[in-house]
């Protein structure tokens, strides 16, 4: 067992064993603890205990934004969609208690697959890559498709306009944040307000952050088998998980590897008109996404971005490269300005 603490465990690991033991009647089993790279939000451990391979996820230590790293509900909503034929892995423990690792965390049944961080997808051939991309469309598809209701989370969310109510939120953050102003930033809030489309009766479950490094695949196949990082989840509108989505065809690839100026047809990557296309080929009815939807995805990953700035400067960011990563609310800022200005 590696007990005790280290620079990239930040909580007692036999703390950890103890709560193990107790939780699978089983005092045997050793422990072993490795923190996953990548991430900007909770920080995320690959556990193994005996043979069980598991990931636990916990909210950051020091202060947080209020409503921030809710793993509660990320616990709830895969808990929900769990018996769905969208993929999830299988939730088993939420521990609210803080006593117990200094912060909540939940434990969850390791999947064994891949995961693109590239959007480029160096390494597969041309078919692999577009294979890829088109069931990344069908599994946000499966999403939207899912009557939230049925799953007994029809108070997910509150209720009301969703973009209203997380344009509120996000630019409440933002505005609460110690750091500079972005020029960029503050003229899209002021565009975003003044074309808020009106409120819609569709209403789905909306994963908040779905972007290919959020999914995991098929150890072979072109087949998603675990939508990730349900932190930002709630009840809202498809069309903003799928602007959210679009931003890989919005953002260079050294602006956490997009897709912008990159040759698609040579790499066999769908263009963005042909990912949207696919998800409505294979969605529930819904209307046609349009610029709002991609304005206000850039929008809140600047957002975003700026809360990781923030993290880094105090000091509790979850990921290593925090401080790498943390201009990039300047960047994104600047991608919804020119979303904002196309014709």
């Amino acid at each position: 067992m590696r007990a005790g603490r280290s620079a990239a465990i930040d909580f007692d690991v036999a703390a950890l064993r103890a709560y193990l033991q107790e939780l699978f009647a089983d005092k045997t089993g050793e422990t072993q603890v490795e923190r996953v790279a990548g991430g900007q939000s909770n920080p995320t451990y690959f556990v193994d205990f005996g043979r069980r391979r598991l990931v636990l996820r916990k909210k950051p230590v020091g202060d947080i934004l209020p409503g921030a790293h809710a793993i509660e509900r990320e616990f709830r909503v895969m808990k929900a969609l769990g018996p769905t034929d969208v993929p999830v892995p299988e939730v088993l423990a939420l521990c609210e208690d803080s006593s117990v690792l200094g912060t909540p965390f939940y434990l969850m049944r390791r999947l064994e697959g891949r995961v693109f961080h590239d959007c480029a997808l160096p390494g597969l051939s041309p078919e692999a890559r577009r294979a890829i991309y088109l069931a990344m469309a069908e599994a946000l598809a499966r999403l939207h498709a899912v009557d939230p209701a049925e799953l007994g989370l029809g108070d997910f969310g509150p209720p009301g306009n969703y973009f209203e109510r997380q344009f509120r939120r996000w630019s409440r953050q933002y505005a609460q944040s110690p750091g500079e102003r972005i020029a960029a930033l503050d003229e899209v809030c002021q565009w975003l307000a003044q074309n808020m489309p009106p409120e819609e009766e569709r209403r789905a479950i909306a994963h908040g952050d779905f972007r290919l490094g959020n999914l995991m695949f098929h150890p072979q196949r072109a087949e998603v088998i675990g939508i990730l990082d349900w932190e930002l989840a709630t009840l809202g509108h498809p069309l903003a998980d799928l602007g959210f989505a679009c931003i890989a065809w919005r953002s260079a690839p050294e602006e956490y590897g997009g897709l912008l100026g990159l040759d698609l047809a040579a790499l066999g990557i769908p263009c963005e008109k042909a990912f949207v296309a696919h998800y409505f080929a294979h969605a529930a009815p819904t209307s046609p996404l349009g610029r709002f939807h991609v304005v206000f995805a850039l929008f809140r990953f600047a957002v975003i971005f700026v809360g990781i700035a923030e993290r880094a400067r105090t000091g509790t960011a979850a990921a290593h490269n925090a401080r790498e990563v943390a201009p990039l609310a300047a960047k994104f800022a600047e991608r919804a300005r020119q979303a904002m200005l196309a014709s």
